[in-house]
């Protein structure tokens, strides 16, 4: 599929995409845990790899990884244009996160990573995230 605008319009819409604060994928975590009852998580927090979610007592780093810029297997469609700066990004932040997800667990840390896709499960999110956190249901 051809892109609808041009390059110059491309990078301005995709630079304005946030990396806090978004709807789809923070916004809907902080829902789906007060709904579940899931307290104590703190955002912004000075951890290593800026986590979306973290607690402190549990040592506990939660990510929630956006489908099209983490390049979730189930998701991710490769772009039609510019691929080989797409495919170059893809490979860094993967790389990125497993040396963040590697790091965190060797400082003896649980880390969760959450697909955006995933959020649409409530229930399994709520679930995955007690687990890790030890409490129960």
């Amino acid at each position: 599929m051809t892109d609808v605008f041009t390059k110059t319009k491309r990078s301005e819409v995709m630079s304005r995409i946030r990396s806090h604060g978004n709807e789809r994928t923070e916004l809907r975590l902080i829902a789906i845990m007060k709904d579940a009852g899931i307290t104590g998580w703190r955002r912004h927090q000075p951890v290593f790899g800026k986590p979306d979610f973290v607690f402190r007592p549990q040592k506990v780093a939660v990510f929630v990884d956006g489908c099209f810029w983490h390049g979730c297997p189930k998701c991710y469609r490769r772009p039609g244009s510019n691929r080989k700066f797409w495919d170059a990004k893809l490979v860094r932040n993967r790389a990125r996160d497993a040396e963040v997800t590697k790091s965190l667990r060797r400082a003896g840390w649980k880390v969760v990573r959450i697909w955006e896709h995933q959020l649409k499960h409530a229930g399994r999110v709520a679930w995955r995230l007690r687990i890790q956190l030890g409490i129960g249901n």
